[in-house]
Parts: structure tokens; C-alpha cells; sequence
């Protein structure tokens, strides 16, 4: 028996349960939008706007250029962009053309685009210029048959598109100018001369592949999850419901979560492309520039991470800034701490909320409601026609209310499966559902709550401790402004707890106070026993903390520490 009942209670009355999803291209809401909103802002990037005519107008070029030098149904194509106007044209151009678009971190270095690249096939890559010399390096051990460069000058307003290539010598030692052949096509030159007319490929939504989005290899090759268009359509459609006070043709979207991380791609362009939002676009996260564009752009609608919260909060201008436009946040990727929730909410006056999902699921599969019946602390409920239970460990038993084991998920959103990789993809999909790797409970209101990560999870003398637990009372510390847990080998307990903590500016504190802090609120066995403080702590692109590489790093100098000896 699944958890439907039990959920579906708490639903306000705006959001329905059940939704009649589109059966349609996913492109296709580029069309509807610059229909029906041509004149409209789509875009606004470093002080140049562009319209949803003129946004629709190039993707059509892209399709029909891609076309043009040999694109067929079903290829791959990469897309290596930051955000940028490019990477909006390009990913619903080649989705035009008929191509599955295989989103490709521009953070790669060579060997992991290489075995993107290998794994997907990919046959064309559209790339930034300054990322040529390390596409040009692999390409010749790859698929690649055209590389498509652009840069971020393309679309600057003049005269920033005059100074941009001073910049960009001065920050990146290099100025590239890709010249016109065969195999290599220049962005600018495509859009001057290629036709807007291109064929229209038939797409049967629920069985074609609009995307190829991979995971991030944590615990080994990176696999290419398999994303249909109805996947990505009825994703989008829950997030319009979700967020039901937001009104189409009228909301300000900021777009710092970067398009090439599912989440940022679902929550922010498509959810923007369907509404007729304007986006605002920021390559990087900067939280100075964050705080600029906020108060002048006024968005109204923020999907984020933890990190990108507390980046805002903890900069030294923040009270100089009106942040007071922000009306609602889903935030995701990442626990968000109550203490920064809090904070946030008190600063803007908007909604923050927490929401949960996995790039296999398209990716939002639960959150917390934003405008009524929120809980703190808990992901919230499942999305609508989303069904989650929780599984006991190893099994499909379904565990008691408030009996900690696997989360899964069932729903129009989850995946294929992973590409060219039946193996595993048959250890997540069973039975229709998806098991998530995520350790979690639902209480007697129905309302989930996440504990960690199931090989995240430590195991100390014999007890099982979760790092979720551990960092929320870090985090609830004057001092602290990230902190992350993990087990790292012990010889006695066979796993330790150890803190990596980053203070707040001109901040003192050691590890005698942390500790003494610790006691007065965790039992002693969660208590960490090392801890390590930091300048910064590793993350993804979309500012996800990275707990494996603190782990891998400490085996290597438990390693080398041996080996001296």
C-alpha cells in the first residue's frame, strides 16, 4: 500500500493532486511563449534584453543549422555553456533539430569531457571559446564530427562587448578566435546568415530522449541519466502548480543555478520558457553581483542552493541591498539548514522553502508547501502524482511511520533508466520504483524528512550516525557559516566523526569551544571528534558541498601517513 492517502491531505486547495500532463515536445512551450508573448522580455544578460520572438527566432536558426550539417534524430548533442543567451538557444534548438541534448559541465577538464563525450557519443559540441583548446585536445579520441564556438561577448550590450576580450586576456590568460572550417562554425556567423526555417521532426514525448543529463560520479563513471520530453514536461508542470500564486507572462526569474545541472534547468529555464518569465542570467555565482542584480532587476522567484543562501547572508553589504522583490525560493541540492531559512525569510520577506529530488527524477520529487502547512526541517510531501515510500534497507518491505530507510519515488518524472548501462540501472528502478540512495522517514502527517545519504551514513562503534543531524546543530552556532560531517577511518570506533568547518568573517573559534558547544546538544557518540577548519569547502557547480572528495582525501593522507612510517 502506498503512502497516497496519507499525503494527499495536506494539499492546499490550489494545488491539485493530479494533473493532465502535456503530451508534447518540450520545446514547445518556447513556441507557445513567443506566440503569445513575441515583444515580451525572455532574457536579460549583462545588460542586453532579448524578446521571446527573438529567442525563438534563433533556436530556430540553431535547429536548422544543425540540421544542415548532418544532425538526424536522436544524435547527441553536447552543450558546454555557462548561462548565457546561447545556452537557452542552443538547448531548444538542438531539441528542435531532433537531437537528445547532453548537458556538459564547462568546469570539465579534459578527462572527464572526454569520457562524457565517449559515453554519450556525442557527434557535435557547442562550446564556449575559451573552453576550444580543451575540446580540440580530446575531440580527436572522440565522436565529435562539428564543434559550434561562441563567447560571452556574442551577446554583451556595446561597448561591454568592445572591453570583454581585455577582460577576459586578463583573467584567463587567453583570448581564442575561432576561424571558420569545415568541422568548427562560429556562433556569430550562424546567426548573421543561417535561415530560420528548419524541419520539423515528429517526437513521441514519452519514448524519445530530450536530454542526457549525467550524475556526478561520486561513487564511480559518471552515468548518463535518460530524460524523455515527458519527463521534463510533467516536472515543469508540477512546478507550476507547486508555485500557484506565480502568474504567467509576469514573474522575474533569477537564473544563478547554472542550466547544465538539472536542477537549475528544470526550476529556472524551463519553468521560465512555459511561463513566459523574464530570466536573468548570471554565468557565475558571485554573491556581490547576486546582490546588484537583485536590487536592480527586482526578480520575484529565486530557486537555489544552501551555499548560494548563506553566500548572501554572510556578505559584508548585505543591509545595503533592497532584496525585498524575492517573494518565493525553493531551495534543493543540499539539506537547507533551518538557521539559514530563517535568516533568508527574515531579510526578503519571502518564502523559503526546502524541496528535494535527484537528477534520475527530472529532479524535484517532494517539497515543502510554500505559502501553507510548511515544516520546517521535513522536504515536505511528494509532487503532484509523485507517490514516495520508505523502504527498509535492502528490501521493498515498506517501513513503519517514522522508521528510518530508503526513499523512493514513483512518478511521469522518473528516468528511462541510465544510458548503455542496464546493470545500473536495474539496481535502482524495481518494481517502477525508483530508489533514491537517500536514507529518510515520513511521520504520521505524511511530511518526509531526510537523513542522509545512505553511503553517507556513519557508522561509529557500533551506532549509526547521521551527518544531517550533526551539521544542523554546527550550523545553529554565531560562528559557524558551512560546515560539513563526515566518517573518516578510525582504528578504534572503525569510522570517527570529523567537522570541516568555514567561520563566519573575522570570526575566532577552536575546536576546544566547537566541542564544549557540541556536548551541550548532541549524545556523545555524535559528537565529532576531529575537527579540520577551512578558508572554503569543495563543491559542485550548483554549490553542492562535496562530502566524498573530504573523505577521499582523508583515506589518501591516512594513506601517506603509513607509507612515511
Amino acid at each position: 500500500m502506498g503512502n497516497e492517502k496519507r499525503w494527499h491531505t495536506h494539499y492546499p486547495d490550489e494545488i491539485p493532486t493530479s494533473i493532465m500532463y502535456d503530451e508534447k515536445p518540450l520545446h514547445a512551450f518556447l513556441e507557445e511563449s513567443a506566440k503569445r508573448y513575441p515583444e515580451k522580455k525572455a532574457l536579460y544578460f549583462m545588460g542586453k534584453e532579448i524578446s521571446f520572438s527573438e529567442v525563438y527566432r534563433q533556436a530556430r536558426k540553431m535547429a536548422g543549422y544543425l540540421q544542415s550539417i548532418g544532425l538526424q534524430k536522436g544524435d547527441r548533442v553536447a552543450i558546454m555553456l555557462p548561462n548565457c543567451p546561447q545556452a537557452v538557444i542552443s538547448y531548444y534548438g538542438a531539441l528542435m533539430a531532433g537531437a537528445t541534448v547532453v548537458q556538459t559541465n564547462p568546469l570539465y577538464k579534459e578527462r572527464e569531457l572526454e569520457y562524457q563525450l565517449n559515453d554519450s557519443a556525442a557527434e557535435i559540441i557547442i562550446c564556449l571559446d575559451i573552453l576550444l583548446p580543451r575540446v580540440t585536445n580530446v575531440r580527436g579520441n572522440t565522436s565529435l564530427r562539428h564543434t559550434i564556438v561562441t563567447g560571452i561577448k556574442d551577446y554583451l550590450p556595446f561597448p561591454k562587448n568592445l572591453v570583454y576580450p581585455f577582460i577576459q586576456k586578463k583573467q584567463y590568460n587567453m583570448v581564442v578566435r575561432a576561424e571558420q572550417t569545415d568541422d568548427t562554425h562560429v556562433w556569430n556567423r550562424i546567426m548573421e546568415n543561417a535561415s530560420d526555417s528548419y524541419k520539423k521532426i515528429e517526437v513521441f514525448p514519452k519514448e524519445d530522449l530530450a536530454l542526457l543529463q549525467y550524475t556526478g560520479g561520486t561513487t564511480g563513471f559518471p552515468k548518463g541519466v535518460m530524460l524523455t520530453h515527458y519527463n521534463l514536461v510533467s516536472n515543469v508542470q508540477m512546478c507550476q502548480a507547486w508555485l500557484y500564486k506565480s502568474k504567467v507572462g509576469k514573474e522575474t526569474v533569477l537564473g544563478v543555478l547554472p542550466f547544465f545541472h538539472v536542477y537549475g534547468m528544470t526550476t529556472v529555464m524551463n519553468m521560465s520558457i512555459m511561463n513566459a518569465s523574464k530570466m536573468i542570467l548570471l554565468p557565475k555565482f558571485d554573491p556581490g553581483e547576486v546582490l546588484k542584480t537583485i536590487q536592480k532587476q527586482r526578480p520575484t522567484l529565486f530557486p537555489g542552493a544552501p551555499t548560494i543562501y548563506v553566500g548572501l547572508l554572510n556578505h559584508p553589504d548585505l543591509n545595503k541591498y533592497d532584496l525585498s522583490s524575492i517573494e518565493a525560493c525553493i531551495s534543493g541540492s543540499a539539506p537547507l539548514p533551518i538557521e539559514v531559512q530563517e535568516q533568508f525569510e527574515l531579510v526578503t520577506k519571502g518564502k523559503l522553502v526546502e524541496g528535494y529530488g535527484l537528477t534520475e527524477s527530472s529532479p524535484v520529487t517532494h517539497s515543502n508547501f510554500v505559502w501553507t502547512n510548511r515544516v520546517n526541517g521535513s522536504i515536505g510531501v511528494p509532487w503532484p502524482d509523485t507517490d514516495s515510500k520508505i523502504f527498509r534497507m535492502d528490501t521493498l518491505e515498506e517501513a513503519d511511520i517514522d522508521e528510518v530507510g530508503e526513499v523512493a519515488v514513483k512518478g511521469p518524472q522518473v528516468m528511462r533508466g541510465y544510458w548503455n548501462n542496464q546493470e545500473e540501472t536495474d539496481k535502482v528502478l524495481r518494481d517502477g520504483w525508483l530508489l533514491t540512495g537517500d536514507l529518510g522517514y515520513m511521520n504520521e502527517s505524511g511530511y518526509f524528512y531526510i537523513v542522509d545519504r545512505k553511503k553517507d551514513m556513519i557508522i561509529a562503534g557500533g551506532y549509526n550516525i547521521y551527518p544531517r543531524e550533526v551539521e544542523e546543530v554546527l550550523y545553529e552556532h554565531e560562528g559557524v557559516q558551512e560546515a560539513v560531517v563526515a566518517g573518516v577511518p578510525d582504528a578504534y570506533r572503525g569510522e570517527t566523526v570529523k567537522a570541516y568547518i568555514v567561520l563566519k568573517s573575522g570570526y575566532k573559534l577552536d575546536e576546544g569551544e566547537l566541542n564544549k558547544y557540541c556536548r551541550k546538544h548532541l549524545a556523545a557518540y555524535k559528537v565529532p571528534r576531529l575537527y579540520e577548519f577551512r578558508d572554503e569547502l569543495p563543491k559542485t557547480a550548483v554549490g553542492k558541498i562535496l562530502r566524498r572528495q573530504l573523505v577521499n582525501e582523508e583515506k589518501d593522507r591516512l594513506q601517506e601517513n603509513s607509507t612515511t612510517i
